[in-house]
């Protein structure tokens, strides 16, 4: 076992008390007992809907070295045959231990928030910067409250870059994260209308994504899209938070990251960029305008991390999509095969348009339709017919087909959609899934897009159990 904190480290990193033999060390943290590793410590945090303390003794039996428990749960505890660390909170355990774990490395460390496009840039992060050194990235979207001490705690002293997502639906939750991050490198994607219900506009949302920029060590720097319209705002909120350094990414010409061609391809596109007067031209192997986007971000965190930004784009070539973020299937169907596209793990306006223009991309073919599968984009408030109506405009750029939708709040843009358009609404994801199966034929696209709440990761599970991937390649 790789030890990733002695006992002693941990021990004062969580500042508790230890009960019982302490092993020589951890290697790694957990807080969910399905995926906790023979000789993790466990942290038994108290969260909204479970308490981790009435797992403990599963956390014993999947082998966990270490009990970080809370001094108020002791007693009922019992007689556990581990050694405990007891403290007065166990989240600000799991805090503190994460700071210390940033006090301790020597890594880059790079965080990244936006509207859209989190995970996505996180990810190309995390492949193109394996090429020069290791990495340590988040899990999944593990952006919150306790996905991103947890993060921290999990990063190992002597990676070379570290990656961190860092997201939020109020103002004031990104400012705690960052200042436990402080990153070199802070990345704003995208400002766009998620989470509008929690927010009077646009603007109120780019100044609590600018929160990221007041964790930034000094001399670090913060990176944002210049193509971006809030791009005056979020400079003048970097400086504002002592920021000297900010820098710009995208096709802007003043952009310090500069996008200077591109094409478009259906399942990969191929640019140039100019990065530090130099021009580097590479293939993106995931597809889409909003990727490229994200890619300049890397590209420019890269070069101001001090990577080899040559092995860094070359890297990029291998990147894929992940499964809920533009993710394809080929799937075998009665007399042929569709492209499956599955987009279905978050949904705003900036993220549909960038999923239908994906789907705009994909050939079909003989008789092939490109069918956009559509749910409900969720925390808009009183914004939300409003932009889900919108949506009519951008189906009537594309070249989309059939649109089949689901959710109380699709029910606007199925009225709007023009004639020529061939629709169908369901109340929700289940009453969707038959009519989906009923409308595919040999050579369509279909995409699916929702935010998650909504369901229709299910349709896309449908989708695959019914017509595997697997048969498609055997055909």
């Amino acid at each position: 076992m790789t030890v990733l904190w002695t006992s002693e480290a941990l021990v004062a990193a969580t500042g508790g008390r230890p009960i019982g033999t302490m092993p020589s060390g951890v290697g790694g943290i957990s807080i969910d007992t399905r995926t906790l590793k023979p000789g993790d410590a466990f942290y038994a945090i108290k969260g909204e809907a479970m308490d981790g303390h009435d797992f403990a003794s599963a956390a014993v039996a999947a082998g966990a070295s270490v009990l970080v428990v809370a001094e108020a749960k002791l007693p009922a505890l019992g007689r556990l045959a581990v050694p405990m660390i007891v403290v007065p909170d166990v989240l600000q355990a799991l805090e503190r231990t994460g700071i210390a774990a940033r006090d301790r490395t020597r890594a880059k460390v790079i965080a990244v928030t936006g509207s859209a496009g989190k995970t996505s840039t996180k990810e190309a992060l995390r492949h193109a910067l394996s090429a020069v050194g290791t990495v340590h990235a988040s899990d999944k979207s593990f952006n919150n409250h306790w996905g991103v001490p947890l993060t921290l705690a999990k990063l190992p002293e002597d990676c070379d870059y570290a990656v961190f997502e860092i997201g939020m639906n109020h103002p004031g939750e990104i400012r705690p994260l960052v200042r436990m991050v402080r990153p070199h490198v802070a990345i704003v994607t995208i400002i766009a209308a998620a989470h509008l219900g929690f927010f009077k506009n646009l603007e109120e949302i780019a100044t609590a994504k600018a929160e990221i920029f007041e964790g930034l060590v000094p001399g670090g720097t913060a990176l944002v899209n210049r193509d971006d319209e809030r791009w005056a705002l979020l400079e003048r909120l970097a400086r504002k938070a002592g920021v000297e350094n900010v820098a710009g990414f995208g096709e802007h010409s003043r952009a310090e990251y500069h996008l200077t061609k591109c094409r478009l391809e259906a399942d990969h596109s191929e640019i140039v960029a100019r990065i530090a007067g130099k021009n580097h031209a590479l293939a993106i192997g995931a597809p889409g305008r909003h990727v490229v986007q994200n890619v300049l971000a890397v590209l420019g965190a890269a070069h101001l991390a001090g990577a080899d930004v040559a092995r860094v784009a070359a890297a990029l070539e291998t990147l894929s999509p992940e499964s809920g973020r533009g993710k394809r299937h080929s799937l075998s169907v009665p007399g042929g095969r569709i492209t499956l596209i599955d987009e279905s793990y978050n949904a705003n306006p900036a993220s549909m348009k960038a999923a239908l223009d994906l789907l705009n991309a994909t050939p079909v073919s003989g008789n092939g339709r490109r069918i956009a599968v559509l749910g409900d984009m969720l925390e808009l408030g009183a914004h939300s017919h409003r932009l889900h109506a919108a949506l009519a405009e951008m189906v009537k750029g594309t070249k989309t087909d059939i649109v089949l939708m689901a959710g109380p709040e699709m029910k606007a843009l199925a009225e709007a959609l023009p004639d020529g358009v061939r629709r169908e609404y369901r109340a929700g994801a289940a009453e969707l899934q038959p009519v989906l199966m009923e409308t595919l034929r040999p050579g369509d696209a279909v995409m699916v897009k929702s935010s998650k709440g909504i369901g229709f990761s299910k349709l896309v599970d449908a989708l695959i159990k019914t017509f595997p991937a697997d048969a498609a390649k055997r055909a």
